[in-house]
């Protein structure tokens, strides 16, 4: 699977942002889906992930009730709407793709993407 994010970029704090991440192949939905954010100086942390059905989600807690993670199994597309925006948000951005892994650590991703920038402005 070769996944490839899109959509980051600069805003202002309180803004939104939805980043959208294109799988290839025809097994996309045998892959559960995540996204992690790694800021400079930090570790990679998890952010959100769905179920292969999209049936099921758990975010972070420093993101819940902003951000929402969606896929389109028509379109082998997954996507992370993020509203109410703060500066400690700023982060490269990366789209996770796992097999029969149900947890929220990087070491569970079978494949990655190159990663997005996020960057909020105070």
């Amino acid at each position: 699977v070769q996944l490839v994010e899109s959509g980051g970029g600069l805003v202002q704090a309180g803004g939104s942002l939805r980043l959208s991440c294109a799988a290839s192949g025809r097994t996309f939905i045998t892959y559960s889906m995540r996204w992690f954010r790694q800021a400079p100086g930090k570790d990679r942390e998890f952010v959100a992930k769905v179920s292969r059905n999209g049936g099921s989600t758990d975010y972070a807690d420093s993101v819940k009730g902003r951000f929402t993670i969606s896929r389109d199994n028509t379109k082998n597309t997954v996507h992370l709407q993020m509203n109410s925006l703060k500066p400690e948000d700023t982060a490269v951005y990366y789209c996770a793709a796992s097999l029969f892994y149900s947890g929220s650590s990087p070491d569970g991703v079978a494949y990655w993407g190159q990663g997005t920038q996020v960057t909020v402005s105070s």
